[in-house]
């Protein structure tokens, strides 16, 4: 059987765009034909079902989240300023009317009642962008603290990436960020240059 052609990088940004706006059951295979161009058969040989697609996008987006986070920490004067950095960029993006939250998060909200293979996968990434933030942590805290302090940062990214949904105002969001994280050295938000 011939292989088939097409930009697999492509394919997989359009299914990104497609799968977080939609969902995993709210989208149909004729959505996704009309997304990617790719007919069922060629969609089958290279992903093996549309579960196989969902689960490549689902991993572009979250190495390109993790690539992005890394790149926001390591350029930060400190890692406790480049988390600032983190959230106050997911505090902008919740204002965006295009806005859809997290990929990985509406996976995990999407999926929880089922408990598949793709919960299981959205679960280990939230977990390798927790250990993300723990490596980075324990640069300016003891082993301990930066475990604490990992898992009360993914709650309260966890938190503004579902609440922040237009549901809060952009203050708000800060005020709340601000007061469940006192050990991150807060400048007024006016001064911070993003």
């Amino acid at each position: 059987m011939a292989r088939a052609q097409f930009d697999r990088d492509q394919v997989l940004d359009d299914s990104v765009a497609l799968f977080w706006r939609h969902g995993f059951n709210g989208t149909s295979m004729q959505q996704v034909k009309a997304a990617t161009g790719l007919k069922p058969g060629s969609l089958y040989l290279a992903f093996g079902s549309k579960e196989g697609l969902y689960k490549e996008a689902l991993k572009r987006y979250a190495k390109e989240s993790m690539d992005n986070s890394r790149q926001v920490l390591e350029q930060a004067p400190s890692v406790c300023e480049g988390v600032c950095e983190l959230l106050e960029n997911i505090v902008q993006q919740s204002t965006n009317s295009e806005y859809c939250s997290c990929f990985v998060i509406k996976t995990q909200l999407e999926l929880a009642a089922d408990k598949g293979s793709l919960y299981d996968f959205s679960l280990q990434c939230l977990k390798e962008v927790e250990a993300l933030y723990r490596e980075y942590l324990s640069q300016e805290f003891d082993v301990e603290q930066s475990a604490k302090r990992s898992t009360s940062l993914m709650l309260h990214i966890f938190g503004a990436r579902v609440y922040g949904y237009q549901s809060a105002s952009i203050d708000r969001l800060r005020l709340g960020l601000r007061e469940g994280l006192p050990w991150l050295p807060w400048l007024p938000w006016s001064k911070r240059q993003f």
